[in-house]
């Protein structure tokens, strides 16, 4: 023990007496582990990127939008040529398509329906902007939310079209302001609703919401299905005015949305069916809506999945630079060794005249080795953490620096110097002492 050590301070005295060259030469080793660092910083903040945004969309789920026509479609059926322009007629998304699904394809485990107004949502004195969302139960459950407080609808507020909601809790913040909502009345555009629930804060970034097509729910009221029909607007129902312009529109040449549902979220049993299903509901939901792509179909898992690869493209490419950063550090400190046992041949003699076997020489040369690929790794981490934070401040790249990407940037260092550091050590052990002491 006191042998290692001994050797230890000789190699420390050796690398502090040539202070610029050991500064130079662990240059690569400290690019080296900054890369490390960085790119896995990267690396764990994509994946609880992904992980954020398989919470938010749930998994093995598909989803559905309502696409609304377009200002300045036409109503009516097509002429067999096709030639006239007119959209043929189609009855939307509707929650008879829900029923079909449902009866219909046996590898649904569950379907949620969705319809979003726009509302102003006033207790009291306080009024704010909001969404109210006509859901069922299995909403909460297929986008991962549960509650705060209070309790979800019952089967009598779905068969009633029962008045009454369960908020999110900027709705919450905004209106009640540390009261407790549950059981208080709000107005919602001209309907009063009782609150029988708050949701759980979610917190989400912008980004991630934007990417899935996904919004705040934090800021919307939730009432059951049946309710937004009832009491608010079914936009399937044909009304007087719109009978003039064939049961879609008020005024000729201009349509006005015609799907009861603006969303479905589709739960598939296995994972490895999604694709399949996705399929099948497609072609039902093309036979149901006469052949007009008034809806779109979407497998949020599937895309994510695609965005994974491709961050994992990227972290390739970043783990090749930082390979061949440290490949550079390490070939840099063999050659200094080498040059430092060239210099220090007639050192090498003496040492070995005095009883140093050819061991305490590895020895020490080795620790010369990783002492400097040490420095440069503490250096390199420093590097890699400033590294990290400039990314995500300037390219708004979410990076997290973990202990464990540390813990083994400090061993990618020690394995560096060891690996390219014992060729210079056995070379300068196999000296013949006498001949080095004859060098000057």
């Amino acid at each position: 023990m006191q042998r290692h050590l001994l050797n230890f301070m000789l190699a420390v005295e050796g690398v502090m007496a040539n202070r610029l060259r050991a500064v130079l030469t662990g240059l690569g080793i400290m690019f080296g582990v900054g890369a490390v660092i960085a790119m896995l910083a990267i690396g764990t903040g994509a994946r609880q990127a992904i992980l954020e945004q398989m919470k938010l969309v749930g998994t093995n789920n598909i989803v559905i939008r309502a696409i609304p026509p377009q200002s300045g479609e036409s109503v009516g059926e097509s002429d067999s040529d096709g030639k006239t322009g007119n959209m043929p007629w189609s009855p939307g998304l509707t929650l008879l398509d829900v029923d079909a699904i449902s009866r219909l394809v046996p590898t649904v485990e569950q379907i949620s329906p969705e319809i979003v107004m726009p509302s102003s949502v006033m207790f009291g004195s306080r009024q704010v902007r909001s969404r109210v969302s006509g859901v069922t139960n299995a909403f909460f459950e297929l986008n991962n939310l549960s509650l705060e407080r209070g309790s979800v609808f019952h089967d009598t507020h779905f068969e009633q079209g029962m008045p009454v909601c369960i908020i999110g809790q900027r709705v919450e913040d905004r209106l009640f302001s540390g009261t407790d909502p549950i059981g208080k009345t709000i107005k919602c555009g001209k309907t009063w609703l009782r609150v029988i629930g708050v949701l759980t804060r979610r917190s989400a970034s912008e980004e991630a919401l934007d990417a899935l097509g996904l919004r705040d729910y934090n800021d919307d009221v939730f009432v059951p299905i049946g309710t937004a029909l009832l009491r608010f607007k079914d936009r399937s129902r044909i009304t007087k005015a719109k009978l003039g312009n064939g049961g879609r529109g008020d005024n000729a040449g201009e349509l006005e949305n015609y799907h009861q549902l603006d969303r479905l979220v589709i739960r598939v049993r296995n994972v490895d069916e999604l694709r399949a299903t996705s399929g099948i509901v497609g072609r039902l939901l093309s036979r149901r809506h006469r052949e007009v792509p008034d809806y779109e179909v979407e497998i949020p898992e599937l895309l994510i999945a695609q965005q994974q690869k491709t961050q994992d493209t990227f972290n390739l490419v970043l783990a090749a630079i930082a390979g061949i950063s440290l490949l550079v550090g390490g070939i840099g400190i063999m050659n200094i060794m080498l040059a430092s046992v060239l210099e220090r041949i007639k050192e090498i003699g003496i040492r070995r005249s005095l009883g140093a076997s050819r061991l305490d020489i590895v020895t020490q040369f080795l620790f010369e080795a990783v002492f400097i690929s040490l420095i440069g790794g503490m250096l390199g981490i420093l590097i890699g953490i400033v590294s990290a934070r400039l990314i995500t401040a300037s390219a708004d790249i979410p990076t997290v620096v973990s202990g464990w990407s540390v813990i083994m940037a400090f061993g990618v260092a020690a394995s560096v110097g060891l690996a390219f550091g014992s060729f210079p050590a056995r070379r300068a052990a196999r000296q013949d002492p006498i001949k080095a002491l004859r060098s000057d």
